[in-house]
């Protein structure tokens, strides 16, 4: 049985010491610093301004209590009698709206807004002055491009709708912004285009996001991920990730959906296939041809660092498979160690090596890299715990998940190499065949949102498939992906000679 928490509605009063004896118990006035109040007699009347240092532009609420003032000295002179209408008219900011109760105003300036109360009188007046801090847009470690844009989202939210609408300046896009967390009231955002994207998507993760009843979006955008998907034990990603604005107005004009959580430079793109994981912007920086030739070269790469190990290990292990051509694959000496305990040996010091280079400072990054092609590469060949070739397969696997440009894809495929691995040294041939099978309809019967993983190729969809296996040039793909379902199919109309 589901507990859902009732939302207690607290009307603010028109005694105003009311109010802040409330406010004040709530937000713990003398125990957190952060949060303050600052008190004026306006026209005879008392208000409060209440705010939340380190969110709040600070030069604004200077200018805000400066104009009050100056409205306090000339109001006496003309006996202004409606105070509520003449603070308002002289709050000099473009942003300003009302609340009726304690709990939307108190949400509001833990936000980084403001609110005021006024003597005598039951609404708040809420002023957005947030300045949030953060760093500023710059290019994603995991996404380089040789020639682009060299913006990215940053952990700002409101940075990175406004990236997005610098290049969709249609009056169609829709931000539309919602709170998660019972305690951490996180901001999200749903970016769509009305008339592109399938109105039945967005009302699915509108009603996922809604449901979402947890404390906090600690990690913020993993989280909403895992409320949406329900991944269990499949290790593939079910959605995709970019911190790049112009990969995300593409797939936005493509008719897919976006999450931006606030606090994460991540934004989430949905529905996305297996084939948009191995999809790069560089490809669409360059010629069509060299483009292609970048895609073929990548996939060549995921391919290898699925396959090649355990299909080496197989004719290591089964000898009589190799033709008489092929002798000289496998090793040409026999180690105190066999050959899939060096595989899985060095298998993990890969990984181990990699999880160091992320946690090691830069300056001794270089330090770490010299210990690691000494120790791991020429000293453990020469004292005989690895042989060459078991190096050589496995840097190749490691170099094939690092040209994954999905982070999580390539992590996964190493998951699943390593299943194949174990199947090879189990059941030899038949282990390779059918691991190798199963891997395939795995694939085949996962759906994310209800579609397809492995759209275009299964279901099999041929100008779909076409754009996957070539990079098109831009004026020759008139028509959106059939997947997301897009309410407008043609992207781009054929002008009559």
């Amino acid at each position: 049985m589901s507990h859902v928490h009732e939302k207690k509605e607290t009307p603010i009063s028109r005694n105003i010491v009311e109010n802040e004896a409330e406010i004040k118990k709530r937000l713990g006035f003398g125990k957190s610093f952060d949060v303050g109040v600052r008190t004026l007699t306006i026209l005879d009347k008392h208000i409060q301004i209440y705010f939340v240092t380190g969110l709040c532009d600070i030069q604004y609420i200077i200018e805000l209590l400066k104009e009050l003032m100056d409205l306090d000295v000339r109001g006496r002179k003309t006996e202004t009698t409606n105070v509520k209408q003449a603070i308002t008219n002289h709050l000099t900011h473009v942003q300003i709206e009302y609340k009726n109760t304690l709990e939307d105003s108190i949400t509001q300036m833990l936000s980084g807004l403001i609110f005021i109360l006024i003597e005598g009188e039951d609404q708040a007046i809420v002023i957005d002055v947030r300045s949030y801090p953060g760093r500023g847009p710059e290019e994603p470690d995991t996404e380089r491009v040789v020639r682009g844009a060299r913006d990215g989202y940053t952990e700002n939210i409101i940075i990175n709708t406004a990236l997005t609408r610098r290049r969709i300046r249609d009056e169609r896009l829709r931000h539309e912004i919602m709170q998660v967390g019972e305690r951490s009231k996180t901001d999200i955002c749903l970016s769509y285009i009305d008339g592109i994207a399938d109105p039945k998507m967005v009302e699915i993760l509108k009603k996922e996001l809604e449901a979402i009843n947890i404390d906090g979006l600690t990690m913020a955008d993993k989280i909403v991920e895992e409320y949406l998907v329900k991944q269990g034990f499949n290790p593939f990603p079910l959605v995709r990730y970019t911190e790049r604005p112009d990969v995300a107005a593409n797939h936005l004009l493509e008719g897919h959906v976006l999450i931006m959580t606030d606090t994460s430079p991540s934004v989430i793109i949905t529905p996305a296939t297996f084939f948009h994981h191995v999809q790069h912007a560089e490809e669409y920086r360059q010629a069509p041809f060299i483009g292609t030739l970048l895609r073929w070269t990548r996939f060549i790469g995921i391919i290898f660092s699925l396959m090649v190990l355990p299909f080496w290990l197989l004719l290591v292990m089964q000898p009589s498979l190799l033709p008489p051509a092929l002798d000289f694959i496998g090793p040409n000496e026999t180690n105190n160690i066999p050959v899939f305990l060096q595989i899985v040996f060095a298998e993990l010091g890969i990984e181990l090596l990699r999880m160091a280079a992320i946690h090691t400072p830069s300056p001794l990054a270089t330090a770490l890299g010299l210990v690691a092609a000494l120790l791991i590469g020429e000293i453990a060949i020469q004292v005989g715990y690895f042989t060459p070739e078991v190096i050589l397969y496995v840097a190749i696997g490691a170099i094939g998940m690092f040209a994954t440009p999905s982070y999580e894809l390539g992590v996964a495929l190493k998951a699943a190499r390593m299943i194949l691995i174990f199947a090879v040294a189990i059941f030899l041939a038949p282990g390779f065949i059918i691991g190798t099978t199963l891997f395939i309809l795995a694939l085949a019967v996962i759906k994310t949102f209800q579609k397809p993983y492995l759209w275009p190729f299964l279901p099999f969809d041929p100008p779909a498939m076409w754009h996957i296996l070539v990079r098109a040039s831009v004026p020759s793909a008139r028509f959106r992906p059939r997947i997301v379902n897009p309410q407008d199919p043609i992207k781009q109309k054929v002008k009559a000679e």
